[in-house]
């Protein structure tokens, strides 16, 4: 996956963050432990008939691999997804986010496991090892969304797909493969976690350092942007029932700090921030990419134009 800004060469395969290096040593440590000491895996993966007493394998499940396939996939997005997102949030904020978002996935999947177990009485929801950093991944393309959604993505070198859409289409690939693949329970109840607790977080709960007011009120990163515009209609309102029933107090918070006083937006809630958010997203962006290109000898003449970055 590139983009029309990224830079070609050895500096597309550079200037990968130290945190994200050190993501990547814990998922190989963790698929080295399960291989090494395979009893391991009862105690680090999700098995939700025995996550009481082990509370931990909330936590530990999402930097467990249990394939090689498994730690690939993760170590190379962590990478390239890392080294974009975590210049941009900072790396306390990158770090927050990895761990809410696998936290909030796993809780997610014990629940979704439990009530299967009771609604089909098949013990396979019980007693299946469930792990893998996917869903934090999935959580990284709607960080992307946020940032950078009308940036162009160029898949294999063959399409081009905007930025925004990545999410949902991993998703739906995801369910299609499901219907041809045995082992589809494992992965796609956290890809579908980590996609919508990945949103809810950076739509209500994370910091906007600017404003210090929580979350991106912004219509343009609505929970119906993640599905084709003619279902928004119906979409909408049922999206905002279940937006006041979950998080009504985190609205009710912002609204008593400042997001509104009399009807009128403040900094951060209304169009025109949004719009300026995503536009020093984008600028962030392109300097990084320059200052990649600058590192690997790259002409001046070659760096992406100012225009180029405020057209995304």
């Amino acid at each position: 996956m590139s983009s029309q800004g990224l830079p070609g060469g050895s500096s597309f395969f550079s200037g990968f963050t130290r945190l994200c290096k050190g993501l990547v040593v814990v998922l190989v440590g963790g698929y080295a432990i399960v291989q090494i000491l395979p009893p391991a895996v009862s105690y680090l993966a999700l098995i939700p008939a025995r996550t009481i007493p082990f509370g931990w394998n909330l936590i530990t499940a999402g930097y467990i691999e249990q394939s090689v396939f498994g730690v690939v996939v993760s170590a190379v997005g962590l990478l390239f997804l890392g080294k974009v997102l975590e210049p941009i949030w900072g790396s306390g904020e990158f770090l927050k986010f990895v761990f809410v978002v696998d936290f909030l996935t796993y809780v997610c999947v014990f629940v979704t496991a439990i009530a299967l177990y009771y609604i089909t009485r098949q013990e396979l929801y019980l007693y299946t090892p469930l792990s893998g950093f996917h869903g934090v991944l999935s959580g990284f393309l709607v960080g992307i969304k946020q940032i950078v959604p009308d940036q162009e993505l160029s898949v294999f070198a063959l399409l081009k797909i905007k930025a925004k859409w990545f999410p949902s289409l991993v998703l739906l690939m995801s369910i299609a493969i499901s219907f041809f693949t045995a082992e589809s329970a494992s992965y796609l109840p956290t890809l579908v976690f980590g996609t919508y607790t990945s949103w809810i977080y950076l739509r209500y709960l994370k910091r906007n350092p600017e404003t210090n007011l929580m979350g991106d009120p912004s219509e343009e990163f609505a929970f119906s942007t993640f599905f084709p515009e003619f279902l928004r209609p119906v979409i909408d309102p049922i999206a905002s029932v279940f937006d006041w029933m979950l998080c009504g107090r985190s609205r009710t918070s912002n609204e008593a700090k400042g997001y509104t006083v009399g009807g009128t937006n403040l900094p951060g809630s209304d169009p025109i921030e949004a719009t300026r958010r995503r536009e020093r997203g984008a600028r962030a962006l392109e300097e990084r990419l320059a200052a990649e290109r600058l590192a690997a000898g790259g002409s001046a003449d070659n760096l992406p134009s100012k225009d180029a970055a405020e057209s995304v």
